[in-house]
């Protein structure tokens, strides 16, 4: 028998070590047998998990929106899965089905699940030995006739050895530290596909701001040019009345001053149209000069439904891709507590080993190498727990319960943020259509005013700061209604983003594109992790499950 210590901590191995001969043989036997009994009881007693089960947290839920009793309010539950249709734009949808194609942050946020699918193959594969290696060599070896542990008598000063085996070292999991390694990193790879679907969420949303914003300022600009040509039109009557003596050059320099202001505004307008549209072909994943083809000329601003339909609170729950993988953050974090609290209990290890061992001392040499007296042998289980760690393991324990709590806020905001979200979204879209049908009625009176503003002025009957005024009104009021038809829809389109509707597209595909698969595939052996069928989870938002086996297949 031999034991051995190692500090810090408390380290009792318990191992059968001898060359075995054929007359040793039965011994080893007879020891493996008391050995493995030993062993099987270590195994069978590994259905302790510390640590604690997650569960759901309770979150602050509403029972019914605000809006809830206008009649353009539906409280019908839907899954919004292609939202965007409701503005029957082709144009859009196309938009929409590009940049799910094609954005580089969603590509990023697919490889981020096959490193989480990685990270799950190597906690599972800690469940089994976790040391595993074979070896050997050829050596020369000179004893110093000097030292105090030699003895001429009893040794070979100078001898040649050569030796080849296998070693394994393999961590029994009784505490269930690598079970919840397991929880943590399903966990893990579950939020990081809620985040995949988070950003998918994101995306449309973004796609179909974007693309309204486009046609909004498309809109004020053409705006600005009727105006532009109107007010040219009142230049020409001025200059007119001003040469043939019916007014002051004061008239003149009115309409000009007013018309170059209507002129200043078009150059910004442009710069943000550009702006915009660069800002969609970044969205797309292409370069802005291949944009101009996607968007077909000028369009008009999306019109919106009668309704809108938006369910219940507690339907935020079970839709938003947020909100989910807050959960599932606690949810792996839960478990890191439990992989923490193993360390302040003994660590039971089966060590073991097995070659082939030869000198040339004595009458063996190392043509002896494969024969059966050159057999060696070590088998048994160790143990290991550190005793004096001064409380750094317990105050790990209490670091990782103190971040799963944190967690745990952050979940509970993340459901208020959400129904913050919606309700903002709801009320902007409910009061800018009352507002942009004021300023409808407000365009239809200034356009009038101008009219007979300018038949007066021309006749005689009314000086020109009446026409200046009913113009200037007019530009203000048509700026206003266009901005705020445009605000109108992408209020609606928050509304559709805060319900958690869009990442249902990805019902059917893989993760990652194809191309991406085969350039991964090309530079790194993945085994199977590159497979549709194991990228692919179910057509639904991912949900934690605490895992239920003793050993897990491994990832190869």
């Amino acid at each position: 028998m031999k034991k051995t210590t190692n500090v810090p901590g408390l380290h009792c191995p318990f191992r059968y070590t001898r060359n075995v001969c054929p007359a040793a043989r039965h011994r080893l036997l007879t020891n493996s047998r008391t050995i493995t009994g030993l062993v099987a009881a270590l195994l069978t007693s590994g259905c302790t998990m510390l640590g604690p089960d997650f569960q759901t947290p309770e979150a602050p839920v509403a029972d019914e929106w605000l809006e809830t009793s206008d009649p353009q309010v539906n409280t019908q539950a839907e899954e919004y899965s292609d939202w965007w249709t409701v503005f029957n734009d082709p144009v859009l949808d196309h938009i929409i089905e590009l940049a799910y194609q094609q954005n580089l942050p969603l590509q990023i946020a697919g490889i981020r699940i096959l490193e989480s699918r990685a990270l799950l193959g190597i906690a599972i594969g800690s469940q089994y030995p976790q040391q595993q290696q074979v070896g050997g060599g050829i050596t020369y070896n000179e004893l110093s006739e000097v030292s105090p542990n030699f003895f001429r008598q009893f040794a070979d000063s100078s001898f040649g050895a050569a030796d080849i085996g296998f070693d394994a070292v393999w961590e029994l999991d009784v505490w269930g530290r690598f079970r919840r390694g397991i929880e943590a990193a399903d966990a893990n790879l579950a939020a990081s596909v809620a985040t995949y679907d988070d950003v998918l969420v994101s995306l449309t949303a973004e796609c179909a701001a974007t693309y309204v914003q486009i046609r909004t300022f498309e809109e004020r600009i053409a705006i600005a040019h009727q105006n532009v040509t109107i007010q040219q039109r009142s230049l020409e009557i001025a200059l007119v009345r001003f040469e043939n003596g019916a007014t002051t050059e004061l008239d003149v320099q009115q309409a000009k001053a007013l018309l170059t202001q209507t002129q200043a505004t078009i150059p910004a307008l442009e710069a943000g149209l550009r702006q915009a549209k660069n800002a969609l072909s970044v969205l797309l994943g292409m370069p802005p000069s291949e944009l101009q083809a996607i968007l077909e000329g000028s369009g008009v601003i999306p019109t919106t439904p009668a309704e809108v339909a938006i369910g219940m609170p507690a339907d935020l729950l079970r839709r938003r891709p947020d909100i989910r993988a807050a959960e599932l953050q606690a949810a792996a974090q839960s478990a890191q507590i439990g992989i923490a609290r193993t360390d302040l209990y003994p660590q039971f290890n089966l060590v073991g080993s097995i070659g082939f061992l030869s000198s040339t001392t004595g009458s063996s040499s190392l043509s002896d190498l494969f024969t059966g007296d050159a057999f060696t042998a070590t088998v048994g289980p160790t143990f290991q727990w550190p005793i004096f760690n001064y409380g750094r393991l317990k105050n790990n324990v209490r670091f990782q319960d103190a971040t799963f709590q944190g967690l745990i806020v952050n979940y509970q905001n993340t459901v208020l943020e959400a129904a913050r979200e919606v309700e903002d979204g709801l009320v902007g879209f409910l009061q800018g259509q009352k507002q942009a049908k004021y300023l409808a009625e407000s365009v239809a009176a200034s356009e009038r005013s101008v009219e007979l503003s300018l038949l007066q002025y021309r006749d005689g009957v009314a000086d020109y700061q009446r026409v200046l005024d009913s113009q200037q009104r007019l530009v203000l009021s048509q700026d206003r209604l266009t901005a705020t038809r445009g605000d109108v829809v992408t209020s609606l389109i928050s509304v559709y983003k805060a319900l958690g509707g869009g990442w249902q597209i990805r019902a059917g595909h893989d993760f990652v594109p194809e191309e991406t698969i085969e350039e991964m595939g090309t530079r790194t052996d993945w085994g199977e992790l590159l497979a549709p069928e194991d990228v692919q989870l179910p057509d639904d938002l991912p949900v934690h499950e605490k895992p239920d086996k003793l050993f897990y297949k491994p990832l190869w």
